[in-house]
């Protein structure tokens, strides 16, 4: 997990600010499954806790100090560790989660630390949402062709990381044979938006940050085409739908 700390550092104010928040509906989902109504959670990848405070008794795993130090200022419980070595004493969760963070972390050797830190019949909940969100058709075109055009420069670049695909999530859970059982269910979780939401929802992106580290202009980056899309469309809030996928791993 080591590069999206310098991948996401210098912006966790703006990160925190623009990232969807988790839907209600998803602890509901979780405590059903476990059958446990207040559960002891670790919280990996916490960022800035967006998805630590959703239970009243949590603890945060992040390495980012920067992340780290908004999750502390809205009262989350966090401490500085990896996934893969999160320094918390064995069966210490009946639930551990992972928002928007599995594919930063090494699969072989965060899925050990998850069965070491759960307890028996715990479940381990790694979710996901698509991006974009779901505006309307013409936001939809110009982000993902955005997303198309600053994924092929971070390639040209050599800036582009070595992480685990998302879609590749499930099987890896099923194939390690460390969870009795593993299934995914899908969410939705509705905000709102304008077009300097959007805007800065894209800034958000660490993909994003690192070419204009580099020194890309937002034109070669076709943030420029996408300004242009959502002050058109995006004069005022509108309705954003996101989907969110959530792996559930019984052990």
């Amino acid at each position: 997990m080591g590069d999206s700390v310098t991948r996401f550092s210098g912006f966790a104010d703006q990160y925190d600010r623009t990232r969807p928040r988790p839907p209600a509906a998803l602890t509901d989902l979780i405590r059903q499954w476990i059958g446990n109504e207040d559960p002891d959670v670790v919280d990996l990848g916490a960022g800035t806790g967006l998805s630590t405070t959703l239970w009243p008794r949590a603890i945060g795993v992040e390495p980012s100090a920067d992340m780290r130090a908004i999750a502390v200022a809205r009262g989350a419980t966090v401490v500085d560790g990896t996934a893969e070595a999160t320094g918390l004493p064995d069966g210490c969760a009946d639930v551990v989660t992972a928002s928007q963070a599995l594919h930063w972390f090494d699969p072989e050797r965060t899925f050990a630390e998850v069965v070491r830190l759960l307890r028996p019949g715990g479940v381990f909940a790694a979710f996901d949402c698509d991006w974009p969100p779901a505006v309307d058709g013409e936001v939809d075109r110009a982000y993902r062709e955005f997303t198309r055009c600053y994924g092929r420069l971070e390639v040209e670049r050599g800036l582009r990381p070595v992480f685990a695909g998302k879609a590749e999530h499930l099987a890896r859970l099923r194939d390690s044979g460390l969870f009795r059982h593993v299934t995914e269910v899908c969410l939705h979780g509705m905000e709102s938006g304008d077009a300097d939401r959007l805007i800065e929802t894209a800034l958000s992106q660490g993909g994003v940050r690192a070419l204009l580290a580099d020194g890309a202009s937002e034109d070669e980056i076709g943030l420029t085409d996408l300004r242009a899309v959502a002050a058109e469309r995006l004069v005022r809030p509108k309705p954003w739908w996101w989907t969110y996928r959530v792996r559930l791993a019984t052990v």
